[in-house]
């Protein structure tokens, strides 16, 4: 299990090397690795507050959108875990306004 330590290292390391690949004019690359910094952190989030890793289905759906490997019934069960790690997100924004 990835602990939020690791998380969060992966997280810096990804934004290393997305400055690393804006300074080679890699873009795409770029594009995913700052996709990637953002996600670790979110599970690194997840992880110090005990929430189940659901980020995890966002991740299936992204991987999904380029592959379109997952049956219909698996994106229906990940939109619903997306729309409750969207809620409990929503929820530290009011907790820090």
């Amino acid at each position: 299990m990835t602990s939020a330590v690791d998380c969060r290292q992966a997280s810096q390391e990804y934004l290393v090397d997305a400055r690393r690949e804006l300074d080679d004019g890699d873009y795409p690359q770029a594009s995913e690795k700052l996709w990637g910094a953002a996600a670790e952190m979110v599970k690194a989030v997840a992880e110090t507050r005990g929430w189940p890793h659901i980020f995890r289905a966002a991740g299936f759906l992204h991987t999904n959108f380029y592959e379109r490997w997952l049956p219909p019934e698996d994106v229906k069960q990940a939109a619903g875990e997306v729309e409750l790690l969207i809620d409990k997100l929503q929820g530290l924004m009011e907790v820090a306004a």
